[in-house]
């Protein structure tokens, strides 16, 4: 008679213990990154670049300028000048000190140029 032979499903070789991470001390400089030279010049190239943009949008200096009308327009401030008459540009100056205040007090509610 034929007797059923039995067979075993396939065993998996156990699996490798994890490696270990190697120590390095605290304070031994950690190794420096091995960039190739073609990623080296890119990155060089984008940073040039970044610089030469942060350049254009930096702070410009107020310019002055005085109007077809008569007015006093300050360039610098943002994307249009601001032109007052002379008695307003006065007005505006004779309150520095107000208007210095009223910045101080109400910072909290103020907003800096890009803050949304």
């Amino acid at each position: 008679m034929n007797t059923p032979v039995a067979t075993r499903a396939p065993v998996a070789p156990p699996k490798a213990a994890p490696k270990a991470a190697s120590y390095t001390a605290p304070d031994a400089p950690a190794p420096a990154p091995v960039i190739p030279p073609e990623v080296a010049a890119r990155l060089a190239a984008l940073e040039a670049e970044n610089a030469t943009l942060k350049a254009e949008h930096a702070p410009k200096a107020l310019t002055f300028k005085v109007s077809e009308k008569g007015g006093l327009s300050v360039y610098g401030l943002g994307r249009f000048p601001v032109t007052l008459y002379k008695e307003q540009w006065v007005r505006v100056l004779d309150h520095e000190r107000s208007i210095r205040a009223f910045l101080v007090s109400h910072d909290s509610q103020l907003k800096a140029k890009g803050e949304h």
